[in-house]
């Protein structure tokens, strides 16, 4: 039956709660079978062993509306179930154009920041059509499916709450694309890693202070990229070769960065980096962790000895957002099925051309800048903001 069909037929509203079992669902359309009814619509959740069955059906054709209210709370009894049943007509209506999914991330997520992201929503002339949790650790996720108001402008209405009330929020135009092959691509360097690897490398040729202390200024729009890495490789002339090995066994990946690429290859998903570091790294963890593209900036080696220079085209800012296009042109996978995970403001161009841009425990002009922003320490908190849950995380573990 179309909506245009059901918009004035007569429909009953049947409500069953109680302690959640096995059976209860096919019990209650058993029971409503013997009265011929059509079903319009089905809603169910259980939460802490609790279900919550909506189930909204056509007036019977067979017996009358007083004999099916009977059954059907004497069903409900005989399980120790609530029922109600309302009549009415039609269906719900129809949901308002611009539909969008918002995801919240909490650690915790309180009464306080849920009441908030509410209202705001509201606020911008959104209405929630469904609410449901993704994960319950290590991170508390849940995803609000909204209509009523584009996505752009309710997108900036939640960043300006997030930031206040201590949660990340997401928001993504709904649509097929949303479940479709993507590629995502991710910074390394306290992204995908929680070291800085120039660092690592300034670590042994004894400058480590003046080395961080270029980056940090660099990595918050103080100081042009291009010229603080030139100034910074410098420093590490005449480290022997055999040292990349050593910074290699050094790198330490965020948590979460195995599952989050783990779970992206198996769903189909293809991942990538790209890196103001070194390819002596990066290649070494393409291979380690299945990645299909990597590309950083390559230090100069001659006679076993770094230096202090490197070589080809450097992958500055700009040169991250052409690699995440190149990629993307390379993977088959439009723009905007992008994802681009950063951390520093010179990956801001790359967040902002990809089709969401989130900023990991970014410097505050990254966060202010990109689509969305995750402040907790699992990288793999990001797949929630793709829609994917915990049970499908651990799914995917098991496959």
């Amino acid at each position: 039956m179309s909506a245009s069909q059901t918009s004035d037929v007569p429909t009953l509203l049947v409500k069953i709660f109680g302690k959640d079992r096995p059976g209860i669902t096919a019990g209650l359309f058993d029971t409503l079978a013997a009265y011929s009814v059509d079903v319009v619509d089905i809603e169910q959740v259980v939460t802490r062993g609790r279900i919550v069955l909506c189930a909204l059906v056509t007036k019977p054709t067979t017996g009358s509306e007083g004999e099916l209210r009977a059954t059907v709370h004497s069903w409900a009894e005989s399980l120790k179930l609530q029922a109600e049943i309302i009549s009415g007509t039609g269906d719900n209506r129809p949901r308002g154009s611009g539909r969008s999914h918002v995801t919240v991330l909490g650690h915790p997520l309180t009464a306080e920041s849920t009441a908030a992201i509410a209202a705001r929503i509201t606020a911008t002339g959104g209405n929630i059509d469904r609410i449901f949790r993704l994960a319950k650790y290590p991170v508390t996720a849940v995803e609000f499916a909204v209509s009523g108001t584009e996505t752009e402008p309710l997108r900036t209405s939640l960043a300006l709450a997030a930031s206040h009330l201590g949660v990340d929020v997401a928001v993504v135009s709904a649509g097929l694309h949303r479940r479709a092959q993507r590629l995502v691509v991710m910074d390394v360097d306290s992204t995908l890693i929680q070291d800085e690897v120039i660092e690592l490398f300034a670590a042994h040729a004894g400058c480590e202070e003046e080395v961080a202390a270029v980056t940090a200024r660099a990595m918050r729009g103080e100081l042009d990229f291009e010229q603080s890495l030139h100034a910074r490789v410098a420093l590490l002339a005449g480290l022997d070769a055999s040292v990349v090995d050593k910074v290699r066994a050094e790198v330490r990946l965020t948590p979460g960065a195995r599952t989050l690429i783990r779970t992206l290859k198996r769903l189909g998903y293809q991942v990538g980096v790209v890196s103001g570091g070194f390819t002596q790294v990066t290649d070494d963890l393409k291979e380690r962790l299945g990645l299909d593209f990597a590309s950083a900036n390559t230090l100069e080696i001659v006679d076993g000895k770094l230096t202090g220079k490197v070589i080809g085209e450097v992958v500055d800012r700009a040169g991250k957002a052409r690699l995440l296009r190149r990629f993307a042109a390379e993977a088959g996978v439009p723009l905007a099925q992008t994802v681009a995970i950063g951390d520093g403001a010179n990956d801001l161009d790359m967040l902002n051309a990809a089709g969401l841009g989130v900023a990991f425990n970014a410097k505050p002009v990254v966060r202010e800048a990109a689509h969305t922003a995750v402040n907790v320490p699992f990288l793999d908190a990001v797949l929630y903001l793709l829609g994917i849950t915990r049970e499908e995380v651990e799914a995917a573990d098991l496959a």
